[in-house]
């Protein structure tokens, strides 16, 4: 873990040149590290950058100019993650001041209700009956989710800084609208994934090495697993693609219910009035934390670090699903980390990018061996169909292992995942 007197990464630093240009303004600068952030999402799709997260406004600087002309980096950051490149704000070290509610968060929902209505706007055009069940109406569904979530997690993390009841409201509203929409997505990306591992699984063999007798028999004992594997392996996605399209089917008119109920029209219309208006808070401690942004965001970053710090080591052994909910906690307290550095500092942390897309891979893992899981317990398969669907259940396994090494190795803050 970082030492407690270590910038965030959710701080902006303060001016590092001096008046007259010629230096740093103290020893903890350091000119020319660090490339600007680039906005972007790796969470469950590809996210659009944020809009109007700055408080000098959308396409204005937020700060004077370096005089050096190259921005420095920010106090304790310097060498931290892979490549020695650090993560924390760069690019960001022109923002001059506290982030407040009104000059960041602001701006920043309402860019995001505009988002979200334009995507509402297209997921209709495109559902209609010439364009339905299209890449488009896919791809606005998408859209919607990011927009929603951004809202949600923002709602979330400075609920102190805004209006609490309509905050937690709106919150819990967004939410269920969330998981109706991402339901199908989700079981349409399982179907495929898993039949495609069926197909790898069952595929021809590799040929053994030329002389080498024990190569040779463990060849021929591969090609017996493979040939019982393929017998059961037709059997198991047909299994499975009877299962996962009926939820999926069940989950799109869940979708269609839900896009056309009252509660989603009122959903709407609490959006299209925060793209015009964010309700401020009461009373002198809702001002006083809307005068800043700064310590709800570092919390939100604290409690990140505290859950990585916390995950299991890697030395246990395998299979163990015990541990799953403690690395999806991990990814969501990442997420709402991602949407509060949008807010505050104006754009995504690229070193975050790696781990989260890591994160995902891993609830996906999860989620493809449960449902291998699920139908191996279907009464009366096959014994060869049961056999498939248990080494399907095990490579998905292995996928949830290869996940979690791939996070620790791109984790930035290397030194969190050191701790028992």
């Amino acid at each position: 873990m970082r030492r407690p007197d270590q910038q965030t990464t959710t701080r902006p630093a303060p001016e590092t040149t001096l008046g007259n240009g010629t230096g740093p303004a103290g020893p903890d600068a350091a000119p020319g590290a660090g490339p600007a952030a680039q906005p972007g999402d790796p969470g469950t799709g590809p996210d659009t950058p944020p809009a109007g997260a700055r408080s000098a406004g959308p396409g204005e600087p937020s700060g004077p100019p370096a005089a050096t002309g190259t921005p420095a980096a920010l106090p304790g950051t310097a060498g931290i993650g892979s490549g020695g490149t650090g993560s924390a704000g760069a690019g960001f070290t022109g923002f001059t001041g506290e982030p407040t509610a009104e000059g960041a968060l602001a701006p920043y929902l309402r860019g995001q209700a505009a988002e979200f209505l334009r995507s509402l706007r297209l997921h209709h055009e495109y559902s209609a009956p010439a364009d339905a069940g299209g890449h488009g109406a896919a791809e606005a569904a998408r859209a919607l989710r990011r927009a929603a979530r951004r809202i949600g997690g923002s709602l979330h993390t400075f609920r102190a800084a805004l209006d609490p009841h309509w905050a937690d409201q709106l919150r819990g509203e967004l939410a269920w609208l969330t998981g109706i929409l991402a339901r199908e997505h989700a079981y349409a990306n399982r179907l495929a994934r898993l039949v495609d591992a069926l197909h790898l699984l069952s595929g021809p063999t590799l040929p053994a090495a030329r002389g080498a007798r024990a190569a040779g028999e463990a060849a021929g004992a591969d090609a017996q697993g493979r040939a019982a594997l393929g017998v059961g392996a037709a059997r198991a996605a047909a299994l499975l693609e009877r299962r996962l399209t009926l939820a999926r089917t069940r989950s799109h008119s869940a979708a269609l219910q839900a896009l056309g109920s009252s509660r989603f029209h009122a959903i709407a219309d609490a959006v299209a009035l925060l793209a015009s208006e964010v309700p401020a808070p009461s009373g002198h401690a809702g001002r006083a934390a809307a005068a800043s942004l700064l310590e709800p965001a570092e919390l939100a970053e604290q409690r990140l670090l505290t859950a990585v710090a916390a995950l299991p080591p890697d030395d246990t052994g395998p299979y163990n699903e015990a541990q799953d909910a403690a690395w999806h906690q991990a990814r969501l307290l990442l997420r709402l980390h991602r949407y509060a550095h949008e807010v505050v500092l104006g754009g995504a942390d690229p070193g975050l990018t790696a781990p989260g897309h890591a994160l995902d891979l891993h609830r996906d893992a999860v989620e493809a061996a449960g449902a291998a899981a699920a139908a191996a317990r279907t009464p009366r398969i096959a014994p060869a169909t049961a056999y498939a669907l248990g080494v399907l259940h095990a490579d998905q396994r292995h996928g949830v292992e290869s996940a979690r090494a791939a996070f620790r190795e791109t984790w930035p803050y290397a030194t969190a995942l050191a701790a028992p």
